[in-house]
């Protein structure tokens, strides 16, 4: 199993770099799994981190990172370390703090409209700096929502709220109300330990990514588009500033 080394609680996702050992390689593949890593995996809607890794007698860029089970594999573009080297990984920081800072723009959009509309989200995607969510939403006029959450929203961002990361066990955490804000529950059973991201005061979610510390790490939000996709679905489009 590949230790996460940016999940342990909310500091972790500042770790830019790593020492960790190769426990497999796939040459043919340019693919190796580390004994741990402070590269984020695509999962969740957040895209993989970038970076290089470097050890005795080489380097290389790591241009994607996705999970294998509980391994976590990295793909490179150059030399590929052989199992048992020692490498030191660096992270592309400026990528991976403003994923950090649109992911939690969306927790934060995700709570103001549970608190304000209770609809369930069905669907979302990021890259750095933008961000689309979808809600289970009736009728609304798309302007005037628009101008509602971009103002709450940064309300929510200048108040700083501070963004916390625990690990509960899997029947106490699915006792707290609305954990889970999709509409289907995307938890796998065999989860015994769920990570819970809490925007203090305003937003409890189920999550295994990277964020930032408070609100007011953020920046400002803009609402650039919002659409529907469907009679129920409604989406809104940001931009983190």
């Amino acid at each position: 199993m590949t230790e996460r080394l940016y999940a342990h609680d909310a500091d972790s996702a500042y770790l830019r770099e790593m020492e960790a050992r190769v426990v497999d390689s796939e040459p043919a593949a340019g693919v190796v799994v580390l004994d741990a890593t402070v590269f984020y995996p695509t999962g969740g809607g957040q895209p993989h981190d970038t970076g290089t890794l470097a050890w005795e007698g080489g380097t290389a860029r790591v241009v994607e990172v996705s999970t294998r089970g509980d391994d976590i594999a990295h793909r490179l573009e150059g030399a590929i370390p052989s199992p048992g080297l020692v490498v030191h990984g660096v992270i592309d920081w400026e990528r991976r703090h403003l994923l950090m800072r649109t992911h939690s723009a969306l927790h934060v959009l995700c709570g103001v409209v549970w608190r304000d509309h209770a609809a369930l989200v069905t669907g979302g995607n990021m890259e750095p700096g933008l961000a689309r969510m979808d809600f289970e939403l009736g009728e609304w006029d798309p302007p005037a929502f628009s101008k509602e959450m971009e103002e709450k929203v940064n309300a929510e961002i200048a108040a700083n709220r501070a963004i916390t990361v625990a690990h509960m066990p899997r029947a106490e955490a699915l006792k707290v109300p609305d954990l889970v804000r999709t509409k289907v529950n995307l938890i796998p059973e065999a989860v015994s330990s769920i990570r819970v991201i809490d925007i203090v005061g305003l937003d409890m979610q189920a999550d295994g990514g990277t964020h930032v510390r408070s609100t007011g790490d953020i920046g400002r939000v803009r609402v650039v588009k919002a659409e529907s996709k469907g009679k129920a679905n409604k989406r809104l489009r940001i931009a983190v500033e």
